[in-house]
């Protein structure tokens, strides 16, 4: 038996990167999976792939950042597989860097839109039909600047920060009821958004990892997996590093 044998999962973020990998690693385990992505394309290419391997999928399209988006893409899971048992809330940009007295108040609010309050309208609208499931696991999308700091991504270290207490709070709040809520925290790993980044960047960012490379989206899902299976049943409001030692110098 598969791990998520008749169970169905939401992950926002699912066109590329850790989500992708996170939405084949569900459906390769049995999950019912809705792929949430900005653009419809996008998720439904992902779907094709998870599909054509056998698995089952649908895709929608969303901004995260609107709590309307967020409801109708919980909304499908219930509609499609007949409700919501694991959610990963994965979906993010970098946003604007610099000092903070540089910084546009539109891209700063911008930020905050999907890389926080997405994951407050996720939990909002995914834990409601868990409840009504008996139960479920959701892991939220933080990152290493959700522990410590980072001077010229401010805002995006407020919003990671931000996630990583809302995560324990809600943890706590439904831990008696059947719902586990943790984070995932991800060092520098090699996803599209480094594409095409100048070889000295990249090398800089290897050299903050003591295990001397970046991090895969594969090696993120197997973390994501355990956190979302019975196997954590004894884990709840944590923060799981996935960093190559960057948060322990």
């Amino acid at each position: 038996m598969n791990l998520f044998d008749g169970k169905s999962a939401l992950v926002t973020g699912g066109g590329s990167g850790i989500g992708k990998a996170v939405a084949f690693a569900l459906a390769r385990h049995g999950a019912n999976v809705v792929v949430n992505d900005l653009k419809q394309d996008v998720a439904q290419s992902v779907v094709d792939e998870i599909t054509d391997a056998g698995g089952k999928a649908v895709a929608v399209a969303g901004d995260v950042g609107k709590a309307g988006d967020v409801k109708a893409a919980v909304d499908t899971a219930v509609a499609e597989f007949g409700g919501l048992n694991l959610a990963f809330n994965n979906a993010g940009i970098g946003g604007p860097q610099g000092p903070i007295h540089d910084i546009d108040i539109d891209e700063y609010l911008t930020l905050m839109d999907v890389n926080l309050h997405s994951v407050f309208y996720g939990m909002k609208y995914e834990i409601p039909p868990m409840l009504e499931a008996g139960g479920g696991a959701i892991v939220n999308m933080s990152s290493i600047l959700g522990l410590v700091g980072e001077p010229v991504a401010i805002p995006y270290t407020a919003a990671k920060h931000g996630v990583t207490g809302m995560t324990k709070a809600a943890a706590i709040s439904y831990a008696g009821q059947g719902i586990r809520i943790n984070s995932i925290h991800p060092g520098y790993i090699d996803t599209p958004l480094l594409e095409g980044a100048p070889q000295e960047m990249r090398d800089g960012l290897v050299a903050l990892h003591p295990i001397g490379r970046l991090g895969t989206a594969e090696e993120v899902a197997e973390v994501v997996l355990f956190l979302l299976s019975d196997a954590a049943s004894f884990v709840t409001g944590s923060q799981y590093l996935v960093d190559g030692g960057y948060t322990s110098r």
